[in-house]
């Protein structure tokens, strides 16, 4: 880290790479807040190689020369009146369990929320205001919960309402009897028109809030199979059935055989982090990846059930735009 009197220049090491840049400058810079750096970002007080950000939430996506200008004003602060309630749109529900599909963006559960999600809603809490106390297996912050989506990851939950249908689902997904479809725009060109990834996944020692290919008996077993339903130029519209539920699994099993998520930033190989978008290309501020479709056997009537989403707007403009992009090719 280099210092001028006004003026503070660090690097982003590869270590960060992936990480906000609010939360990268708080490991760098000492005797600042996450907030008081946040309001430095937005007054435009912040270049990354020369060119200013100001977006505290951007992902760092490569090796960076950070100047952070100290004295520029801070920006006036916002309006503090109450942001507008987050809507949560229910396909189903009854006595013993709901059916939600969750925007990108939303928290499933409290227990998930770290320094860079602090004070936001989730799906949990939505869920209790709506329609009242739930039970939880997995502690006071997971009412209802019984399995999860990454905040980024939209489409559909099932939440129960009751112990006993809640301790049957839990049941029934350990046992793999749930069935569930997603539908994923990923970058690259698919080898085959359909195939198993078969990695073990567990936590990165380096990087907690990261998941990995390990190797056999090191790793927890981590199945996924996936169909192409289109293809582009460099990209493929594709319906992933994980058979396991790790977390991360689909965007790492996906990555690891150079088919990353359009709009992923953690799991980015390193081939192409430095890669930009040609001007056609789809833009995502987030992983494409939407939980279509949900089925199983009602916990409590035994009827099975079947659930399916909509692709959400963001992911419906960037297949139409690739749509386009091979119909003028």
């Amino acid at each position: 880290m280099s210092e001028s009197t006004n003026k503070v220049v660090v690097h982003v090491s590869e270590g960060m790479l992936g990480m906000r840049l609010d939360l990268a400058l708080v490991d760098l810079i000492d005797g600042y807040s996450r907030m008081e750096l946040q309001r430095l970002i937005r007054a435009g007080a912040v270049r990354l190689d020369g060119d200013v950000v100001e977006r505290p939430g951007i992902r760092l996506e490569e090796r960076s020369r950070v100047e952070i200008d100290f004295a520029l004003p801070p920006p006036v602060e916002e309006d503090a009146s109450p942001a507008p309630a987050i809507e949560l749109p229910v396909l189903f529900e009854d006595a013993h369990l709901i059916v939600v599909e969750k925007p990108a963006g939303l928290l499933t559960h409290a227990a998930a929320r770290n320094a860079a999600t602090a004070g936001e809603s989730s799906v949990a809490e939505l869920a209790a205001a709506r329609f009242g106390p739930m039970p939880s297996l997995y502690g006071e912050e997971r009412p209802g919960i019984v399995h999860r989506l990454d905040r980024d990851t939209s489409g559909l939950l099932v939440l129960g309402r009751t112990l006993e249908a809640l301790g049957a689902l839990k049941r029934a997904f350990q046992a793999r009897e749930i069935e569930k479809t997603y539908t994923a725009i990923v970058r690259g060109t698919p080898r085959f028109d359909s195939e198993w990834i078969e990695k073990p996944l567990g936590r990165n020692r380096a990087h907690r809030d990261r998941i990995s290919i390990l190797p056999e008996g090191v790793g927890r077993e981590a199945r996924t199979y996936y169909e192409v339903r289109e293809r582009f130029e460099g990209h493929a519209l594709l319906a992933v059935f994980p058979k396991t539920g790790r977390t991360h699994q689909v965007r790492v099993h996906l990555a690891s055989i150079g088919m990353p998520l359009l709009g992923e930033k953690l799991y980015l190989p390193r081939n192409l982090r430095s890669a930009r978008p040609t001007p056609s290309a789809p833009k995502m501020v987030r992983h494409a990846l939407h939980a279509q479709i949900l089925a199983f056997a009602h916990p409590i009537t035994g009827e099975h059930v079947r659930f399916e989403s909509p692709l959400p707007p963001d992911m419906a403009a960037a297949l139409e735009t690739l749509r386009a992009s091979r119909g003028g090719s």
